[in-house]
């Protein structure tokens, strides 16, 4: 039975219950120079793209790129400086999923299970935003990160 506010099922009722779709963009094509282990091979927006465009959206059984939420444009990649910078695009003005969408494209880095004598403290260090940004703020340590990141030559 499908109540007021409820969804096929008695669920909670789509915020978007008919979105529009987009179609696809098609396969990168990779290059004969990617593929040699020879040569540099600098991280680019569409790498990045073709990383979080089949991500699910958490209402439908549809992708965040079928959905126009995730689009190439508006990923960003400094390879030299070591930041990507994406931006995604909700389906409607109030939509709850925002967050979770984000969740979803946000990076996890972690330690690898078994690695590291405090890999709980560690793991929960890193996926705590606030504490990252403050640690950040300390300009010794801004500084040994920046010269982990910056390229050898």
């Amino acid at each position: 039975m499908v109540g007021p506010g409820l969804g096929p099922g008695g669920g909670a009722a789509l915020e978007n219950a008919n979105p529009l779709i987009y179609r696809r963009s098609g396969e990168r094509p990779v290059t004969a120079r990617e593929e040699d282990d020879e040569l540099p091979d600098s991280i680019d927006d569409r790498e990045i793209f073709d990383l979080i465009r089949s991500i699910n959206d958490p209402e439908h059984p549809l992708t965040l790129e079928e959905l126009n939420v995730v689009e190439q444009v508006r990923v960003k990649v400094n390879d030299a400086e070591s930041t990507v910078a994406v931006e995604f695009t909700p389906t409607i003005p109030h939509c709850s999923m925002a967050t979770l969408i984000g969740l979803s494209i946000k990076l996890d880095v972690h330690i690898t299970p078994g690695t590291h004598a405090s890999e709980h403290a560690v793991n929960k260090q890193l996926a705590d935003k606030e504490r990252v940004a403050a640690a950040l703020e300390n300009s010794h340590l801004l500084e040994v990160v920046n010269q982990c990141l910056s390229a050898r030559s």
